[in-house]
């Protein structure tokens, strides 16, 4: 008889607290590892209960378990097409006993909110991948390329939100500073209302990343927010508010 060799070490997933420990996630120990993107996008999400929310690439879950934890009454669902983080997300739907409010679906951005056949949400939220070109960047490892490269670009991301939520629901999605151009011309072919906040490494550098809110038929003036400055001179890992935000003592609303 053969007796399967145990898998590698490398290939078990890690398990890391998030939120001071109010959540569990569990992910690969080599590829992608979700971050401070990851937080703060989910701290950005101001959903009541009963409201339904809806992430475009959710990986293994990281942003839906926090905002869960965030939003007690809030349904959450994923679309992943990653099959690996599938199954892990699905083990963090039942590692944090949110079977009645998280959902995570294989299926690719690509083929279209419809394709799903569900409902519009209330909140369609996502952390896009942040080049459309490999050459723009030196190649990623084949397990965090999906995470890096949006092979169908960043408009089927923006489509596929902008479907997926009801007129007068919102949108929110963390980008690379420098797409904010990209993002407001995309967004504003169904979208208006919005909001930005600048994301500083210090206060005196330049934004690398930015938050921004959309409302579907929204018509209100675009708003610049104060900056959420993520690391200060003192010698601690994050300023004060960055570190309430990581650990859930604070959110990050519009």
């Amino acid at each position: 008889m053969t007796v399967a060799s145990p898998p590698p070490e490398a290939a078990l997933p890690v398990e890391n607290a998030l939120l001071g420990g109010k959540v569990r996630l569990l992910q690969a120990a080599d590829g992608y590892r979700a971050g401070m993107d990851a937080a703060l996008l989910a701290a950005a999400v101001v959903a009541k209960p009963g409201e339904r929310v809806l992430e475009a690439g959710c990986g293994v879950g990281a942003v839906l378990t926090q905002i869960a934890a965030r939003r007690p009454g809030v349904a959450v669902t994923g679309v992943e097409r990653d099959p690996a983080a599938v199954a892990l997300g699905v083990r963090n739907v039942g590692l944090n006993a949110l079977q009645d409010r998280m959902a995570v679906v294989q299926a690719d951005v690509a083929g279209g909110f419809a394709a799903l056949g569900r409902e519009q949400f209330d909140w369609a939220v996502s952390n896009p991948p942040f080049f459309d070109d490999e050459a723009a960047l030196r190649a990623p490892s084949p397990a965090k390329r999906g995470a890096w490269i949006a092979d169908d670009g960043l408009a089927v991301w923006i489509r596929f939100l902008s479907d997926g939520v009801r007129d007068g629901g919102r949108i929110v999605v963390i980008h690379r500073a420098d797409r904010l151009a990209d993002l407001l011309a995309l967004l504003g072919d169904r979208c208006g209302s919005f909001a930005i906040r600048p994301i500083q490494p210090f206060a005196d550098q330049a934004a690398k990343r930015v938050l921004v809110q959309a409302v579907r038929g929204g018509k209100a003036p675009l708003r610049l927010l104060p900056a959420l400055v993520l690391h200060d001179r003192s010698g601690a890992k994050h300023a004060p508010k960055a570190e309430a935000i990581l650990r859930g003592e604070t959110g990050l609303g519009f």
